[in-house]
């Protein structure tokens, strides 16, 4: 189904791929993203109900929208294909994504591993949406 020249299927697909690869991402780097940002397990177990799912609805609903404007961007440039998209996310990534991130952890003192961390993973979902999108075409 395509709205406004955004294949809406490809969209979805994109948005649950990124979702399911910062699944394990931070599955593998959750001990060093959890000493970067200096907290424990034991503070998140205090988390019951709403409060421990909505970061999970927070960062699927992020997804989709992240992925709907990368598609209406790749529309506007007319490059539906897998390289585009990779190049499109890679320098979404790099002129938005990491420069915000940078700027928004230096001001809050936060480790530079947890830049490193949280960069990856953004460019790393970026770089596997326009892939995705990118695949379906229009």
């Amino acid at each position: 189904m395509t709205v406004s020249g955004v294949n809406s299927f490809a969209v979805i697909i994109a948005a649950l791929a990124g979702f399911g690869f910062g699944a394990i991402w931070y599955m593998v780097l959750g001990g060093v993203w959890l000493r970067a940002i200096g907290k424990t397990e034991g503070d998140f177990k205090q988390n019951s109900g709403l409060a421990k799912a909505m970061p999970f609805v927070i960062a699927i609903v992020a997804l989709l929208v992240m992925a709907t404007m990368l598609a209406g961007i790749m529309a506007h440039l007319g490059s539906y294909t897998v390289r585009g998209g990779v190049i499109a996310g890679a320098l979404i990534w790099l002129g938005f994504v990491i420069t915000t991130m940078g700027v928004n952890h230096a001001f809050g003192h936060a480790k530079p591993m947890l830049t490193v961390i949280d960069g990856g993973h953004w460019l790393a979902v970026l770089l596997i949406q326009g892939a995705v999108i990118g695949a379906f075409g229009l």
